[in-house]
């Protein structure tokens, strides 16, 4: 019995060390939204070491950005609009990574004779609607970067998204399908891989990519709170790492991008395909045009604030480059 329980001891000491150890990992809880170019988060924790790190999966970027400021999660895949809204408001936020830009596109009814890349044609549209007493409704998902890049590109050719058009927000961009099917608009910006579904459905036609404006094509960022960084410094950085990693891996393999849109979106694999080609795997994080992107935001009454000083503040480039091994002038500062 004595040695049954010498053995029992000596089974449990072996077994605590390793108890101690596994605690001594510290856990991260990554939240993206289900559009295309933030499905390959769902890779990070196959691909992170010494950082237990769930990814979570979420509607919409705004849903995400309010689980970081609710303290349910660690870090968290925005856009660099949701970045400024948030410094705007006063919450506390710090970008820390890139990770992919682009899925934008301007969809417009079938039946309007607005031609592709044609602004005349779509401001000639507008303008009849306004002479006949109609509204002209265009819709996008509202603090999305879809929004911004419209909204931008819109400015940009004299058109005015509060006086010259009727703004509809819908908020989560799966049902953007559904709502040119209705005809309860007549343009919208949407973000793949919903804006090629909407075209490959036929439920309406491309107009443009609405990228020349300040944001240009980017759109994803990943932020998180100072307190994570205060607390799990090196989890952040691991985190980031796992980012980095996932990234190389998109911007080589085509065929696994396609498959992880496909697994968390449920689309199939010709809208993912399409999708792919128009989204740009990017770490970086883009100091100068984050602050014209702020700035961009407060002209168009986004914001009320004008945040550039925040937004270059809150950008903590010491984990890209722990990740990368280069320096912050090559990441974007």
């Amino acid at each position: 019995m004595f040695r049954s329980l010498a053995k029992f001891v000596l089974a449990v000491g072996a077994v605590l060390p390793l108890a101690g150890q596994a605690q001594d990992v510290p856990s991260i809880k990554l939240g993206y939204a289900k559009c295309a170019h933030c499905t390959p988060l769902s890779l990070t924790p196959q691909h992170a070491a010494n950082v237990k790190l769930e990814a979570i999966g979420f509607n919409t970027g705004n849903d995400v950005l309010t689980a970081l400021l609710s303290k349910s999660i660690d870090v968290a895949q925005v856009t660099y609009l949701h970045y400024a809204t948030a410094l705007d408001k006063g919450f506390d936020v710090v970008a820390i990574s890139g990770q992919v830009n682009g899925g934008s596109q301007i969809l417009v009814s079938n039946d309007l004779p607005i031609k592709e890349n044609d602004w005349a044609s779509l401001k000639k549209v507008i303008a009849e609607y306004k002479a006949a007493g109609k509204p002209f409704r265009v819709a996008a998902s509202r603090g999305n970067a879809q929004d911004i890049h419209m909204r931008g590109a819109f400015a940009k050719q004299g058109i005015d998204v509060n006086k010259d058009v009727q703004f509809i927000n819908i908020p989560n961009p799966s049902d953007h399908v559904q709502a040119l099917r209705r005809g309860e608009v007549e343009l919208i910006c949407s973000v793949d891989p919903f804006a090629t579904q909407i075209r490959q459905l036929g439920a309406a036609k491309f107009f443009t990519f609405p990228y020349d404006q300040a944001a240009g094509k980017l759109t994803n960022l990943i932020v998180t709170r100072s307190d994570v960084i205060a607390s799990k410094p090196k989890a952040v950085e691991e985190t980031v790492r796992s980012i980095v990693k996932v990234n190389d891996l998109m911007s080589t393999d085509k065929p696994l991008f396609v498959d992880t849109i496909q697994k968390v979106t449920g689309l199939d694999k010709a809208i993912a395909t399409s999708a792919v080609e128009n989204l740009y795997p990017d770490y970086r994080m883009y100091r100068a045009p984050a602050v014209a992107i702020g700035a961009m935001m407060r002209d168009l009454k986004y914001i009320g604030s004008d945040v550039s000083a925040q937004i270059e503040k809150n950008m903590d480039y010491r984990f890209l480059e722990a990740a990368t091994g280069k320096p912050k002038s090559a990441l974007g500062y």
